[in-house]
């Protein structure tokens, strides 16, 4: 069995993104260790926040309940705090990721690594899906951070596929439904969102999980906007959407495979 570690920017993102294959590995005896860079600070704060208890806590208790959902075996923290979206002036304030030092966050990644012995790490494309300054970050702290390892990790990048992305969104169009999810519009840094079909090497199937992706998420509950047009999707196009996950390899040959890349 294998350990894999699974770096995210924000509480939450593990939730959307990558926790299919996270149920996945776990429901298959490998160790899962997801690692969040920041806090979330800057977040949604709820409206039901008792005396006393700030939005950090409330969102590693989400942290907490998404893992054992999944059935993570540990949740780390960088001890970052979060950069806030393009723009904003928390973008700039010390302490946050968007302004660490590259060496020495990787450092804190490397330290974990080394303590898990991990094989596999999993971290974002090279603008974190949307261009969130803390996601882009993230990209170069996993890699530095397997580079500093004592024995570097198999890396993996998490992505979405633009191109399917663009056929549904082009299908629902034509269907006369509404659709927000244009891919090919400017994402947060002026790219579009996620990666080309051409630049991913594995469509993975967690459709069998989606019962367990749909619950992290909910796990999540405080924000608001994001979990509640989650989980406003008809259940059918939620499953579509969400039933599968994709990842960049880097070093592998272009083309896709179907199949499972923590084997």
């Amino acid at each position: 069995m294998s350990t894999l570690v699974f770096l995210h920017a924000h509480p939450d993102d593990e939730s959307s993104q990558t926790s299919g294959a996270m149920a996945r590995a776990a429901a298959e005896g490998h160790r899962v260790v997801v690692v969040f860079a920041t806090n979330g600070e800057h977040g949604e704060v709820p409206d039901d926040l008792a005396d006393g208890e700030t939005l950090v806590d409330r969102r590693r208790a989400e942290a907490l309940r998404s893992a054992q959902v999944l059935g993570t075996a540990r949740v780390a923290w960088l001890g970052y705090s979060d950069s806030g979206m393009t723009g904003w002036e928390q973008n700039s304030v010390a302490g946050n990721l968007h302004l660490a030092d590259l060496d020495e966050a990787g450092g804190r990644l490397a330290a974990i690594l080394d303590e898990e012995d991990a094989d596999v790490l999993v971290t974002y494309d090279w603008h974190g899906g949307y261009g969130h300054p803390d996601h882009v970050k993230a990209h170069h702290v996993g890699h530095r951070g397997a580079e500093l390892a004592a024995r570097r990790p198999r890396v993996l990048e998490s992505t979405m596929n633009r191109d399917r992305m663009r056929a549904f969104h082009e299908a629902a169009l034509a269907a006369g439904q509404e659709s927000d999810l244009d891919p090919d519009r400017p994402m947060d840094d002026g790219n579009p969102f996620g990666s080309p079909e051409a630049e991913i090497h594995w469509e993975v199937d967690v459709s069998r999980y989606i019962d367990q992706k749909r619950a992290a998420m909910q796990a999540h509950s405080s924000q608001v906007t994001d979990i509640g047009m989650f989980m406003a999707m008809p259940r059918p196009i939620f499953d579509i959407a969400f039933g599968t996950e994709w990842y960049i390899e880097p070093g592998r040959p272009e083309g896709i495979e179907v199949g499972w890349p923590f084997a």
